[in-house]
């Protein structure tokens, strides 16, 4: 009987380990990789020259009217847009409107979002060069 008690309490402990751990790796990129109508899909991920900082490419799709909410970023970002339009809010700038085949740069840790603002769906190729083991971004409330 003791065993089993034994048993019991160290299945407990496994599990909300595992939950804890859970939260910690895949929650804070949860909520911006479940924005409705937003797609993220990470091509890549390499340690760069520089110590303690890596490239992260992913390719991020917008339906129609979707958006990404205000946050930042442990490093820079560096944007291309593949079709359609985006709105962009960078820092305290005005908006800017971008389309297929426009750049924008994002500088680390400045705030800022984005918004599919054309007919159709959007698309977009992103790549940060960020600090290596920090959360890829942190929402702005």
């Amino acid at each position: 009987m003791p065993f089993t008690k034994t048993v019991k309490k160290g299945l407990v402990i496994a599990i909300t380990l595992t939950i804890v751990m859970l939260g910690v790796l895949i929650i804070p990129g949860f909520a911006l990789a479940q924005q409705p109508g937003v797609k993220r899909i990470e091509l890549q991920r390499h340690d760069l020259s520089i110590p303690g900082r890596e490239a992260i490419q992913m390719r991020i799709d917008f339906d129609r009217g979707a958006m990404i909410p205000r946050l930042s970023h442990p490093g820079e970002e560096v944007v291309y847009v593949l079709k359609g339009w985006l709105e962009y809010q960078v820092g305290s700038d005005p908006p800017m409107r971008l389309n297929a085949g426009d750049v924008l740069f994002v500088p680390a840790g400045v705030i800022h979002s984005a918004k599919n603002v054309g007919d159709g769906n959007a698309a977009e190729l992103v790549t940060y060069i960020v600090q290596k083991g920090k959360r890829l971004f942190t929402i702005i409330r």
